[in-house]
């Protein structure tokens, strides 16, 4: 007779909920997702109702479950993540008091945050919030909400991320885990647990916030109701789980001082693993699902830059494996040709007006040396990010490389040598999925320890060591870089002023 030898990972993502049942040794056996609706109702604003997220959510429990004839009694334990900084106030009952929350990426709370920033010595508060103010930190989600919604606000009995919120309507049991908790802008990271200073600082009851709780611990068993909607036995264990990018950074084995995340998509989010929060006004931090730190950058330039150099240079007429390919022609370096990627500014720190610039084109250069100058100078400003992290006493050992740029290995051969160390890439497609399994597995005793479960399940592929010669020309180069953006602020200033002035905004005629 076959045990409980399973895990149910559940993803609450942006895009979708995603389920999966793992095995003892971290493989997919069965896979479900349930996409969702973003709602945009004007500009700036991003939302999701609650209530799809838990109607994914059973659908695809359900459907991974009729994959697998008995898997049902075959789970050992549930581990949930999901998306971060979505703000979910709930009432009495545990449900939505907003039937629509902002997520992530919403920035209606601008002003909250200017405001903040004018009102406090805001660097001050550093050590306490480990982070500098962002529209994305509950914080100023809640100020919003509790000026712009304030009679749902006044019915909220707590507040919750996604993950919690099924946490909840799986077991009935409310908790956050320490990580999401730590992106806050509430909780004191210096000390651990929430601020009532901060919460203060911010106008926000202590008392909406939920008990903080480690990632592996388990919360509470699936109760009765939730078993009769999703087929799950009642009572099987379920953990506290953690938030999506903690989750994937452990799933890619990112959880030691020394090793860093490098995950290009349309951005890219640059992480190091340390042992104390790095405190920087242009980097946040996010505890770990270890008791360790995650330093963290996210740069507008990505695979952004890539797309605006297809469309700007060949009307997307040109595949990328061919730009890729001219890229690859041109000299490293690309014939001293630089490229300043901040197309969409910065997100944090003081040069949010940041602008893309080509510095030393001549006649000489063609499509190839523009090519490979704009995937250099991605890597040139990750690279800035990354000095910054090491700066405050932490080392970079490995890079371990995801998303759709990973699969770019001209652009993995240039991250290596203007980082300075190997760069790997993971053999798991679903690294928050196999995560969040972590978690669950070693609430239950799969594994001995969050370290133990990681060093059993997670495979590193296809190292690619820093190439000596490159490393020289981009030594000759980064400050060159380093001048330029430091020196060009001036100028982005003056047009952001010129385009005041004549009522164009970048790129639009006046």
């Amino acid at each position: 007779m076959i045990g409980r030898d399973l895990l149910l990972a559940i993803d609450v993502g942006t895009g979708s909920v995603r389920a999966a049942l793992l095995d003892g040794a971290g493989e997919t056996v069965a896979f479900a997702a349930q996409e969702h609706e973003q709602i945009v109702p004007q500009y700036g604003w991003s939302e999701q109702r609650p209530a799809d997220w838990w109607i994914g959510a059973v659908a695809v429990i359900r459907r991974v479950l009729d994959a697998l004839p008995g898997a049902a009694a075959r789970i050992a334990a549930v581990g949930a993540c999901g998306q971060m900084h979505a703000t979910v106030l709930v009432d009495a009952d545990g449900e939505p008091a907003v039937d629509a929350v902002p997520l992530w990426n919403d920035k209606r709370n601008r002003a909250e945050v200017d405001r903040f920033m004018r009102a406090t010595h805001w660097r001050a508060l550093l050590p306490v919030a480990g982070n500098p103010p962002s529209v994305a930190w509950w914080a100023f989600k809640l100020q919003w909400l509790q000026a712009h919604r304030s009679a749902e606000f006044a019915r909220a009995c707590m507040v919750l991320s996604p993950k919690d919120w099924i946490n909840f309507k799986l077991t009935g049991a409310f908790a956050i885990d320490a990580p999401e908790a730590s992106c806050s802008y509430l909780y004191d990271v210096a000390r651990g647990g929430w601020s009532d200073q901060l919460a203060g600082l911010i106008g926000i009851d202590p008392a909406l916030l939920p008990p903080v709780r480690e990632p592996q611990e388990i919360l509470a068993g699936i109760s009765r109701r939730a078993s009769a909607q999703t087929g799950l036995p009642e009572g099987i264990p379920v953990v506290v789980g953690i938030s999506d990018f903690p989750a994937a950074l452990l799933g890619s084995g990112v959880i030691a001082p020394g090793l860093a995340s490098d995950v290009t998509g349309t951005s890219t989010l640059l992480t190091l693993c340390t042992a104390l929060p790095v405190l920087d006004p242009v980097i946040s931090n996010v505890r770990g699902a270890l008791p360790n730190w995650s330093a963290f950058t996210i740069l507008d330039a990505g695979g952004d830059a890539m797309r605006w150099a297809r469309r700007a240079f060949h009307e997307n007429a040109y595949a990328y494996e061919r730009i890729v390919s001219l890229a690859a022609d041109a000299p490293p370096g690309a014939g001293m040709l630089l490229f300043l990627p901040y197309l969409n500014g910065e997100r944090l720190g003081e040069r949010t007006n940041a602008r893309a610039q080509f510095i030393g084109l001549t006649s000489s250069h063609g499509a190839g040396h523009l090519h490979r100058a704009v995937m250099e100078g991605v890597a040139f400003a990750a690279a800035r990010n990354l000095r910054i992290m090491e700066s405050a006493g932490n080392r970079l050992d490995r890079v371990v490389a995801a998303g759709g740029g990973a699969k770019t290995r001209l652009w993995l051969e240039i991250k290596a040598s203007l980082y300075g160390c190997p760069v790997v890439t993971t053999a798991a497609e679903e690294c928050g999925v196999l995560g969040c399994a972590m978690l669950a597995g070693t609430a239950v005793g799969f594994y001995p320890d969050l370290a133990g479960a990681a060093a059993r399940l997670v495979r590193w592929t296809g190292e690619i060591q820093p190439n000596p010669r490159w490393m020289d020309i981009y030594a000759n180069l980064k400050p060159i870089f380093e001048h330029a953006y430091e020196q060009s602020e001036v100028y982005w200033t003056m047009l952001e002023a010129a385009e005041t002035a004549v009522g164009a905004a970048p790129g639009q005629p006046a």
